[in-house]
């Protein structure tokens, strides 16, 4: 007797969204399954992995890390094509760090500079992110989305300090929009309610309840990941329904595990296999949890989630 694999069916669908311009464009989500459930409804769109370059050379990432863009990354016009030329990528993501007060504190004009550059030597879709400085994000992140604008970016990060500037920024230029709460389904909800209520279409929305690398809590990730999912598709809430976001390689390359050398710790193995299994496996972890968009580091890592997805569509 065959067996027939029970099958659940959800009232709500996660939104399509689309970046880029002209026959360059890349579309995530759209789905109305749990991830890779296609037996039981459709996932029209494969998740879409983007390569994460900076504005400055990343001289604060581990040496395993750096290796592959050596020679490239001192500059981010120059990192851009060879992520867009050699690596054959389908998306970039570009971190504007180096306008952290703490870093080099570069202005929102260098920012746009830099954005302006960077479109200039592409054509496949960008993401443009702030340094994380809610304060600066403001105005570098409005300069940012008027250099790119009507090129379809994705521009980020809104959160609940600064979201209205950049959501106005990103409506009047045509971006898609990232909205980002601290790893608590409520507060991640009442951002994206909150976005909306401005005028911005939910549709254009991604949604980014942070991220965390393997061991260092991304079991609480994982659970916050799914209810956000989950109420969108049995609840059909609305609010819910934004793509997801994992920003990976930030924080996989900062954690003991991908930085401590095989001198200091010879019993975890080589240090180079050893971060790009860590960035995979977080990788792999945030998709089962229902993330449709990655910002990782390491080409090898991403080669084997790439290989992973294809499998399990």
């Amino acid at each position: 007797m065959a067996f027939t694999p029970p099958k659940e069916t959800y009232i709500g669908r996660v939104h399509a969204v689309t970046i880029g311009v002209g026959d360059k464009t890349v579309t995530f989500g759209g789905e109305n399954v749990l991830p890779f459930h296609t037996f039981e409804g459709i996932a029209p769109n494969r998740p879409v992995i983007a390569y994460e370059i900076q504005d400055i050379p990343p001289t604060d990432w581990p040496e395993n890390v750096q290796k592959p863009y050596e020679g490239v990354s001192n500059d981010p016009v120059t990192w851009a094509k060879f992520c867009q030329d050699v690596l054959k990528v389908k998306a970039i993501a570009l971190r504007l760090i180096g306008t952290h007060p703490d870093r080099e504190n570069r202005s929102h004009e260098d920012a746009a500079r830099t954005v302006r550059d960077v479109l200039s030597a592409i054509d496949i879709p960008l993401i443009i992110l702030g340094s994380n400085h809610t304060e600066k994000d403001a105005p570098v992140l409005v300069a940012a989305a008027e250099a790119a604008k009507d090129r379809n970016c994705i521009i980020g990060k809104a959160q609940e300090a600064n979201y209205k500037t950049i959501v106005a920024a990103a409506m009047a230029n045509n971006h898609k929009l990232i909205a980002m709460s601290e790893l608590d389904v409520n507060l991640s909800k009442q951002l994206n309610i909150l976005i909306t209520q401005m005028g911005f279409d939910r549709e254009r929305l991604i949604t980014d309840p942070m991220c965390s690398a393997l061991g260092y809590g991304l079991e609480y990730t994982y659970s916050v990941m799914e209810r956000i999912r989950l109420a969108a598709l049995t609840q059909n809430d609305i609010a819910m329904q934004p793509p997801m976001l994992g920003d990976i390689g930030m924080y996989v390359w900062k954690v003991k595990e991908t930085q401590a050398s095989e001198t200091d710790l010879p019993h975890w193995g080589p240090a180079e296999e050893r971060g790009m299994a860590w960035e995979a496996v977080t990788a792999m972890v945030l998709l089962l949890a229902g993330a449709e968009l990655l910002i990782m580091r390491h080409p090898k890592a991403v080669e084997v989630v790439e290989k992973v997805i294809e499998e399990l569509i």
